[in-house]
């Protein structure tokens, strides 16, 4: 864990709208910069969404997938090469967001996105990037890493740069208001595993913990909330801004072991970033007890439960939160084949960005018990 005097980088985009109604600034901000051909990228249930953006009849590739893979960000970039744009605006949740970065850092053809895969390998950026979120889950609003999936390894890329941040990022809770009770709750357990992770991780670092305890705070107070009635506007402004805490955790800290044993659901079976996290989140937070018993109890603490450090109370806790937010808990009923279960754990152990972040060591043979323990 660092201390006061460990140096440490803190970016954000320059500027950060957040509340009710700070949508209707992105076409004002585009204005005063002068952007004059805005480019979208969306999902399909966004496509129909578009005006809420003030900016006319925009051009837009409105066919980014959840967890994107490597086609589908090529398809992204050729659209926005054809329109040639002079702004690239992210409009949704991670995926999408994460897509906008690519396109707007690679848009001009200098590299190729298997030229970048890695840290501080983006050269430069030519066009303007706005993030508009419309989920509270991955902060990617706010962060300087993009992740898209290798169709042919079924491993996550991950790019991170300065020049994949944002100039500007609005962050609007009336815009979550429509988000499903599922996906609500889900991927605002993927907002709480960015906060703990970099709570408890070796990288832990005093300006961090501020922003990682506070969103886990936010999360226990307003995530049941928010899944119970998603027209609660307070709700959901409260997980909007645990989301852009967790955000800002991932700059300088980043996550650990659990995201990286999260990853293989989603790449091999296709389950959504936040469902796999939650799966995963209690399993990994008992077992990193021992090496973190006081952050462990804070973290309980934050989430409105008893406060423990012992593991088998611990895995008890946080499982009981997830699921009575309405998350199915068990990989093999979201159809996980008990047989890949090792290959998973392979997969999962050799992602050491994350892996060798963690505050107890991992073995492939810890990850596959936790496998089972989660089937």
């Amino acid at each position: 864990m660092n201390t006061f005097a460990t140096p440490i980088d803190l970016v954000r985009p320059a500027l950060i709208a957040f509340g009710t109604g700070t949508v209707a600034r992105l076409a004002q901000w585009a204005r005063e910069q002068g952007y004059a051909r805005p480019f979208v990228l969306a999902s399909s249930f966004h496509a129909r969404r578009l005006d809420l953006l003030g900016l006319g009849d925009v051009a837009a590739f409105t066919d980014v997938v959840a967890e994107p893979d490597v086609p589908n960000f090529e398809a992204a970039l050729a659209s926005a090469t054809r329109y040639k744009p002079d702004l690239v605006i992210g409009f949704g949740g991670g995926s999408v967001m994460d897509v906008a970065k690519l396109v707007a850092a690679l848009l001009d053809g200098g590299q190729a996105l298997a030229d970048v895969v890695g840290p501080d390998k983006v050269t430069g950026r030519r066009v303007g990037l706005a993030q508009v979120a419309t989920t509270a889950g991955t902060g990617s609003e706010v962060g300087t890493r993009a992740l898209v999936t290798d169709p042919v390894s079924r491993n996550k890329w991950a790019v991170q740069s300065r020049h994949l941040l944002a100039d500007i990022a609005i962050v609007d809770p009336a815009l979550m208001v429509t988000v499903p009770p599922q996906v609500t709750a889900e991927t605002g357990i993927d907002a709480m595993a960015h906060c703990v992770e970099a709570f408890t991780n070796i990288k832990a670092h005093p300006i961090i913990d501020a922003y990682a305890i506070e969103g886990t705070r936010l999360v226990g107070r307003y995530l049941a909330r928010a899944v119970a009635d998603g027209g609660d506007l307070e709700a959901r402004g409260g997980m909007a801004l645990a989301s852009l805490y967790g955000g800002i955790c991932l700059g300088p800290v980043n996550t650990a072991g659990g995201h990286a044993i999260a990853y293989p659901l989603g790449t091999r079976h296709h389950i959504a970033h936040g469902a796999a996290n939650a799966v995963i989140f209690p399993h990994v937070l008992a077992y990193n007890a021992p090496a973190v018993p006081a952050k462990t109890a804070l973290v309980l603490e934050a989430l409105g439960l008893p406060a423990s450090d012992d593991p088998a109370t611990v895995l008890e806790r946080t499982n009981g939160f997830c699921a009575r937010l309405g998350i199915e808990m068990r990989m093999g009923p979201r159809g996980v084949p008990q047989d890949d279960l090792p290959a998973m754990a392979d997969e999962a152990f050799a992602i050491k960005r994350l892996i060798d972040n963690n505050p107890r060591p991992l073995s492939s043979e810890a990850i596959l018990a936790m496998y089972r323990a989660a089937f």
